[in-house]
């Protein structure tokens, strides 16, 4: 990362905001075998099996009440059991005192991945924690946080916010990775992409271009952004991606695998602590 944009980074946030991973290692450029794409396995979901036909001589009362009964009494799998040794406090992940989740829902669990669609690290571990996040129990509830450092970082969280509002997130997120480490498309930290040329990209997705536009400034996105933005700050952050588990714990690591071992534990420990 440039000198100078660390400087402005470090004058917004009273944290350090260096793009890099939690295992202190910083990362400059982002290999096209290890960003996401369109068609990569985080992007990937398993087909939902389709019920078998009723019977037409069935009644539809009686074939909706079967379905119910089946449901009612079809296990529900525990959660995996985490993997390797307990993790330690101030080793392996920080107590944040005070801390919230930043969308609290009732009996779940929340992480946060604090990100940004420049960083190349987070398009990195974006390969990883997608299909970690598609594999986590009912009662965890995953939210993306865009990093919010200042420049172009907010032009992109507006950008997610934007996209969130208008039911595009989903099927653009490793898209738009893709698009600034991959194809180049677009520039990311290499230079600061207009809010035309980030719309532009959305427009590729079925989105009207001005409109996209038009939500990226309005007053519901800017206010989302601010309160990404106190998130990170509340949680003492050190660089992204960064994983928080209920508010509570900042995860720490060696790799990005072992970040995703740690999450598992703090999220059991969490469960625990809500059943009780």
């Amino acid at each position: 990362m440039k000198i100078r944009f660390a400087l402005a980074l470090m004058a917004l946030l009273p944290i350090m905001v260096a793009c890099k991973a939690q295992d202190g290692s910083t990362a400059t450029t982002a290999p096209a075998t290890a960003a996401p794409t369109g068609t990569s396995e985080a992007a990937e979901a398993a087909p939902a099996e389709s019920a078998a036909p009723a019977s037409d001589a069935a009644p539809a009362a009686d074939t909706a009440s079967s379905e119910t009964t089946a449901a009612a009494n079809t296990p529900v799998p525990a959660p995996a059991r985490p993997v390797g040794p307990e993790p330690v406090a101030g080793t392996d992940y920080l107590v944040i005192e005070g801390g919230q989740p930043i969308q609290p829902a009732t009996g779940k669990i929340e992480v946060a991945e604090i990100f940004g669609y420049v960083c190349p690290a987070c398009a990195r571990f974006q390969a990883l924690i997608g299909p970690w996040k598609a594999g986590l129990p009912a009662d965890v509830n995953f939210v993306y946080v865009p990093a919010a450092f200042g420049g172009t970082w907010d032009d992109y969280a507006r950008a997610f916010y934007a996209a969130e509002a208008l039911g595009v997130q989903e099927k653009t997120h490793d898209a738009l990775y893709s698009a600034i480490h991959v194809e180049q498309s677009l520039k990311g930290e290499r230079g600061r992409d207009s809010v035309q040329d980030i719309a532009s990209f959305y427009a590729k997705h079925g989105v009207d271009a001005k409109k996209f536009a038009d939500t990226m400034a309005s007053f519901g996105v800017n206010a989302k952004v601010n309160r990404a933005r106190q998130f990170a700050q509340r949680s003492k952050i050190s660089g992204t991606p960064s994983l928080i588990i209920d508010g509570k714990y900042l995860v720490k690591g060696t790799s990005f695998e072992d970040m995703l071992r740690i999450a598992d534990h703090l999220i059991a420990r969490e469960r625990a602590a809500h059943a009780r």
